[in-house]
């Protein structure tokens, strides 16, 4: 859309207000930890309804501590990514967390809707950091008693580029 010089659209309706509608910045020290929580992790919200009008995602950050594991869990409708920045993440999903995967630096985790998930920090010496995306402003986090399996099946990941499972 268009704007004359007094501040109007073409059609006469007041232009928007970019300096306060516009890009947002959220500072690394200015992250909420005032929502949904699962055990064994610290989530903190960077971008949502609430910090910047966001209505249609959900951004921030995810913190494991070294050899922790969350607790069962799944986000409702929610579609959700996850980039992993330092650590290894060791993912575990299922009816009975019957699954896994691994991810490292750089790798992004796709999480589709109601699967149960359980993220574990693979490694027993450093936290495991991620940032986290959902794919709508609400904090949904519906935590699960499941009861594992013992020994999950690995599932690599097989696509044209991987035809081996990027082995």
């Amino acid at each position: 859309m268009s704007h004359d010089h007094d501040g109007h659209s073409r059609d006469g309706a007041p232009a928007p207000a970019w300096k306060h509608d516009g890009v947002r910045v959220v500072a690394a020290n200015q992250l909420d930890v005032n929502t949904a929580q699962t055990p064994g992790m610290n989530r903190a919200a960077a971008i949502n309804f609430a910090r910047v009008g966001a209505q249609k995602l959900w951004a921030g950050t995810v913190t494991i501590h070294a050899d922790a594991k969350t607790g069962a869990h799944h986000h409702g409708h929610l579609e959700s990514v996850i980039y992993v920045v330092r650590g290894r993440a060791r993912m575990r999903w299922g009816e009975k967390l019957e699954f896994t995967a691994e991810a490292g630096p750089g790798d992004f985790i796709y999480v589709p809707p109601y699967v149960p998930h359980q993220e574990i920090n693979a490694s027993a010496t450093e936290p495991l950091e991620c940032v986290l995306c959902r794919s709508d402003g609400e904090a949904v986090a519906v935590n699960l008693d499941i009861e594992p399996v013992e020994k999950p099946e690995s599932v690599l990941w097989v696509d044209p580029t991987h035809p081996n499972g990027g082995v």
